[in-house]
């Protein structure tokens, strides 16, 4: 039974002590109070533990875990079941290599398909996100280990992502991106939030009381620790009050600055205690979790490899297919692309995980009996064009039954850091399977991406199945998908986009330097393209699988729904098919109450059910009224309109099977907002009018600051110099400066990263004197820079 520790019982400097990590992964321990570190480890989809060497960009070296596939993946999964299976398979991992909490799962929205780090999220929906991150929170915590939602809030892009300020209007922050945050924190109750890097309208979200305290806190209830992200504490005082408990990583020398905030009187006591015991509480609740019987890795090697393969092949989707998948056992395959020996299974960054082992696509074909000539058709790593290389290919494709192309992004395209900067792929992969089609019209184009991209010969292939990123079992989980061992039953997470400009957000993004405008608003993925009537090259739920299915009517349980009731919709479907199929069922909602501007499709539930062959089931999706509220900006709370409303059951956003027209009973039944209200803000008038004030103006660049750049300050003197020591300090081996998608990370994290961060993510070895005489230097003025540096203790 858990011993809790008094924190008002420790001395100020004992408290303080507690709000900083000790090194680069673990809290500090006070033994002499029976209080011991925790360890944490990055893992959304597998652990990144690193036992000795330390970095937070993925670059040292961790020890093996199993590699599972990436949330892109898995979402398109739609299973709550299969998330917490994989979460509680994550969970044994890290309590078998001591981790006491797993920082994920990550589920910010995917505004823009450009953002570098969509593999690691879920959807751009906020429900199925929110559901999704509450099944790996609560498959981690089954283990006894704690699991950190991230990244906490609006952080939607890599691009300046460490000082980007993101100005959002009250009901988007809301509907979109905070509501997928409030339903995991609700429905798992995680024993820890990661503040992120990023302002929200001014504010940090580390320093943001608004944001950890009224909001996280007293509106949703949470009691766990709030952690930074790392170096992302711009304010270490502020970010107390706010309800900011832990500053990660250790060393960043932050100490004295709250005792003379304590003694100013800027800082409460009571809010040092309080932190200090969430974190107390968080390390005590972790030993007594280590107290239990541990699994080896040993033991779990085979099991969670079978898992990450058989999660792999039920979410990849299937994008189009005239019926020449499931392939023919038998079938002589040319195999063509350099994926399928050298495969891309994961993103770059924090979240690379060493695996335990690795298939790929050519060995699990080979060992199921399926004869493979190969052809590379590409370079992996930069896939620059190469003729001879689509040559070669072709000639292979044109002596067999079936061409398998195995293309995608290259690992130097998707990465934490940095952002794409275009929807297409290497223009080598689209020449390869333009003429591998057109050499053999019984073409399968299988991708390997970790976001959405253009195929721009989609009508020119047999089939296309998507594995995202498969995970360390991806070869395998394409062999079962294309062979049918296992249903690739997955359904697109989000939109793909035809075109870049069918992207909302894509005019207002990245922002610049200073600022990104959401201006969009709620039109976000398919919110925007059934809005618009913009027709998407695949919808959001989009997914064939293998077989067909006849829906029948839908229903509803009730007539009326009031605030705080819940309703049944239910549809009768058969499996037309001959063979066992997995349905997805989704729930729309059409509000025509028109008390408020809304998209014209918002998802509002959902439900998977797996029928055999010529077997008809009634498919039930229980919907909330919750689903159907709204953001109220003059209440500054959530309404529930009064009126008719369409519940829309289909197969995706565009495929609509059926509709039942119901009555919601709310209290809202006036217009709640400006008619004149445009779906998305173009103008400066109509921004300033969404957001209720007026726009408001970037941060000057001069003078610098401790929130400037070393690339903001690069074209000083001291600017050069620093970013040049920097560089060769970088935690990087040999093999990792020659890799591309590293070497980029570490240029633009370098460039980006605030001089605040230098001394907050140097383990002590810059101090903040130091950065403060840089400031200064670059400021141009070397007597206050050399002052500061003769100053210092």
């Amino acid at each position: 039974m858990t011993h809790r520790i008094d924190a008002t019982s420790l001395s100020t400097d004992e408290q303080l002590s507690l709000l900083s990590g000790a090194d680069f992964w673990r809290t500090r321990a006070l033994p002499e109070h029976g209080i011991p570190a925790a360890m944490m480890a990055d893992g959304p989809h597998g652990l990144r533990a690193q036992l000795e060497a330390t970095d937070h960009l993925g670059l040292a070296s961790s020890v093996a875990a199993t590699c599972f596939p990436p949330a892109a993946t898995l979402a398109s999964s739609w299973d709550e079941h299969l998330v917490q299976e994989v979460g509680e398979a994550v969970g044994r991992e890290a309590r078998a290599l001591g981790v006491d909490v797993v920082l994920g799962p990550g589920m910010n929205i995917k505004r823009h398909p450009l953002c570098g780090r969509n593999f690691e999220y879920s959807s751009e929906d906020p429900l199925l996100s929110g559901l999704l991150a509450a099944s790996a929170v609560r498959g981690i915590q089954t283990a006894g280990v704690g699991a950190c939602l991230k990244h906490f809030a609006v952080n939607n892009q890599e691009h300046r992502r460490f000082v980007i300020d993101a100005i959002v209007d009250e009901r988007t922050l809301h509907e979109l991106y905070l509501r997928g945050f409030e339903i995991a924190v609700r429905a798992s109750a995680p024993r820890m939030v990661m503040a992120a890097y990023n302002r929200i309208n001014g504010d940090h979200a580390t320093d943001a009381r608004w944001l950890l305290t009224e909001t996280l806190r007293e509106r949703w209830g949470f009691d766990g620790v709030v952690v930074s992200d790392w170096g992302a504490t711009a304010d270490r005082p502020a970010a107390i009050t706010a309800g900011m408990d832990l500053e990660m990583p250790g060393g960043a020398g932050t100490e004295p600055a709250m005792r003379a905030a304590l003694v100013e009187g800027s800082l409460d006591p009571a809010h040092v205690a309080r932190s200090a015991q969430r974190v107390a509480d968080l390390a005590v609740q972790a030993r007594d979790a280590r107290a239990g019987a541990a699994p080896t890795m040993a033991e779990l090697l085979d099991p969670h490899d079978a898992l990450a393969r058989r999660a792999a092949a039920a979410s990849s989707v299937v994008l189009t297919n005239d019926g020449i998948l499931p392939l023919t056992p038998g079938t002589r395959v040319a195999l063509i692309g350099a994926f399928a020996e050298t495969p891309r299974y994961q993103g770059s960054g924090s979240s690379l995980v060493t695996p335990t082992r690795l298939t790929t696509a050519r060995e699990a074909l080979e060992a199921a009996g399926v004869v493979v000539d190969y052809a590379p058709g590409y370079e992996p790593v930069r896939s620059a064009l190469a003729p001879l290389l689509v040559d070669e290919a072709v000639a292979v494709a044109r002596g067999a039954e079936v061409a398998i192309v195995m293309i995608g992004l290259p690992g130097i395209a998707e990465s934490e850091g940095f952002d794409r900067d275009t929807l297409a792929l290497p223009a080598q992969h689209d020449a390869l399977v333009a003429a591998v089609a057109a050499a053999n019209p019984r073409t399968v184009v299988a991708l390997s991406v970790g976001a959405p991209v253009l195929l721009p010969w989609r009508d020119d292939v047999a089939a296309i199945l998507l594995s995202y990123l498969g995970g360390q079992a991806s070869g395998g989980a394409l062999a079962d998908a294309l062979l049918g061992i296992v249903e690739p039953a997955g359904r697109l997470a989000e939109t793909w986009p035809a075109t870049q400009n069918d992207v909302a957000a894509d005019p207002f993004f990245p922002g610049d330097e200073a600022q990104v405008h959401y201006r969009e608003g709620l039109f976000v993925g398919y919110r925007h393209a059934t809005t618009a009537g913009v027709a998407p090259a695949f919808a959001f739920g989009h997914g064939l699988g293998y077989g067909s299915s006849a829906w029948g009517a839908a229903r509803a349980s009730v007539a009326t729904l009031a605030a705080g009731g819940t309703l049944t919709v239910s549809v009768d479907v058969t499996n037309t098919g001959d063979r066992p199929r997995r349905e997805l069922v989704q729930v729309y909602v059409h509000d025509r109450s028109g008390v408020v501007l809304r998209p014209r499709r918002e998802l509002v539930g959902f439900a998977r059910a797996t029928l055999e062959a010529g077997e008809t089931r009634s498919v039930e999706i229980e919907v909330d009224a919750d689903a159907l509220r709204f953001w109220d900006v003059r209440a500054h709370d959530w309404a529930l309109p009064r009126g008719a409303v369409d519940l829309e059951v289909a197969r995706s956003s565009e495929t609509i099977e059926a509709v039942v027209a119901i009555e919601v009973l709310g209290t809202a039944s006036d217009s709640a907002e400006p008619p004149s209200t445009a779906p998305i803000a173009a103008s400066d008038e109509q921004w300033a009018r969404r957001l209720g004030r007026a726009i408001p103006a970037p941060a000057p660049a001069r003078p610098f600051t401790r929130e400037s750049t070393l690339g903001d300050i690069g074209g000083t003197l001291v600017g050069r110099a620093l970013r040049g020591a920097v560089m060769r300090m970088a935690p990087v081996s040999a093999e990792d400066r020659a890799d591309p998608a590293s070497l980029a990370l570490i240029e633009r994290s370098i460039d980006e990263l605030p001089l605040r961060g230098l001394a907050q993510m140097s383990q002590g070895k810059m101090s903040w004197a130091v950065v403060d005489a840089v400031v200064a230097f670059a400021n141009r003025r070397p007597l206050r820079g050399l002052g500061t540096l003769l100053r210092r203790p």
